[in-house]
């Protein structure tokens, strides 16, 4: 029963993270130590390994926990992300920088001395700022209509939803930053919101964006499983990068939204947000290790 009852908090708190611009799910589970386990999980589930109990077993307790977290998230995010934009940024801001300490001293052994690989932390930072600098949808006075499903529509969707849990799975850059980016994540969360209060005209659309979250684990699960094993200190420095850039990402959101507004600023930063979210964090490596301890 314990065992159950953390596996679910872990879902639940990586929903929590996948629900909004910032930090990733695969870094939460990175912070709570379980990121290898949920890797080789899924890797196991995909592959042709016969014994696959136990992995499901953990996905299941894992992805019930999950989906109850983003379930309460949608209900709550969508009016407060169009309402607070900057102070949840702030939030979300707050979450990256007391992250990234927290998985340097996790991956220290792998990253100390290997400071050539630093071009991997560059490149990822590149990588994020590029697409948030180029992204058709900032500054849009213009958003995306989800309700009216088109074949082009259809193709950009699934497309983003493959390449966002990509980025959910590497604990780096947030999917739900890149679905921000792509000027989805208010229709995406908004469409789960109004599917929970029945609203089925949401429905296709949220098929297909299913259908691209499938099909990004199939294709991208191996390869993060293999660049862990092969290339770990590359990998790392990589992650680092992807989140580094990812808090340009996010203070370039107030312009993706319905109604755009300006980039985060000084004026418009807000300290104490910024300090709710490094507790989180910190909250969280404290129930890391309480939850070692009580093995």
């Amino acid at each position: 029963m314990k065992e159950i009852i953390k596996n679910l908090i872990q879902g639940f708190s990586m929903a929590l993270a996948d629900s909004v611009p910032g930090v990733s799910g695969g870094t939460v589970a990175f912070v709570l130590g379980f990121y290898d386990k949920f890797i080789n999980s899924l890797n196991t589930l995909i592959s042709r390994k016969k014994d696959k109990k136990s992995s499901i077993s953990f996905l299941i307790k894992l992805g019930i926990g999950w989906v109850i977290g983003m379930a309460i998230a949608s209900l709550i995010l969508s009016n407060l992300f169009e309402t607070h934009i900057y102070q949840v940024s702030s939030l979300f801001i707050g979450f990256i920088i007391f992250a990234i300490p927290l998985i340097v001293k996790e991956e220290k052994q792998n990253i100390e001395g290997k400071y050539k690989n630093l071009i991997f932390t560059i490149i990822g930072i590149i990588i994020v700022s590029a697409i948030t600098y180029f992204n058709p949808q900032t500054g849009s006075e213009t958003s995306i209509d989800i309700t009216n499903l088109n074949f082009g529509l259809a193709i950009y969707v699934f497309v983003a939803g493959m390449i966002a849990i990509s980025a959910m799975i590497l604990p780096g850059i947030s999917g739900s930053t890149l679905l921000l980016i792509f000027g989805l994540y208010v229709p995406i969360i908004t469409g789960i919101k109004e599917t929970l209060h029945l609203n089925l005209a949401y429905i296709p659309v949220l098929f297909v964006f299913g259908l691209g979250i499938l099909t990004g684990i199939a294709l991208v699960i191996k390869l993060v499983k293999k660049a862990l094993e092969k290339y770990r200190s590359q990998t790392i420095y990589l992650i680092l990068g992807l989140m580094v850039g990812s808090i340009y990402a996010i203070i370039m959101g107030a312009t993706t939204l319905e109604a755009p507004k300006a980039p985060l600023s000084f004026s418009t930063f807000n300290i104490i947000y910024f300090i709710v979210g490094g507790l989180v964090i910190v909250g969280m490596e404290f129930a890391k290790r309480k939850l070692e301890n009580n093995k």
